[in-house]
């Protein structure tokens, strides 16, 4: 179970969210890297609860995807890591590209 907050939903142009998650590594049950999430977040962009969700997979230790819905739209990734690095290449709403990088510490 995670708690958080963060900036609200990826194309909105200002906000707040605030989201509860839980998520389960299904390897053990299914033989498939996957690990399914699902949750509620809210948002002050417009001032509304949404249904989140999302799926991981793990194809190697080091890429994997995850595709996950805001509870508006659905954003594809796809994640390098190594080490405590990530890098991201993501397709907002499906179609816009994008890149992110990520530090662990």
């Amino acid at each position: 179970m995670i708690l958080g907050t963060s900036s609200d939903r990826i194309g909105t142009p200002g906000g707040q969210s605030f989201y509860a998650t839980a998520s389960k590594n299904m390897k053990r049950e299914t033989k498939l890297p996957i690990a399914p999430y699902f949750g509620v977040a809210y948002g002050t962009n417009q001032d509304r609860l949404r249904y989140i969700g999302g799926l991981n997979i793990g194809f190697t230790e080091q890429l994997g995807s995850l595709v996950l819905f805001d509870g508006a739209h659905v954003h594809p990734l796809l994640n390098f890591s190594y080490r405590q690095h990530v890098v991201s290449f993501i397709l907002v709403r499906g179609k816009e590209p994008g890149v992110s990088y990520s530090i662990s510490f």
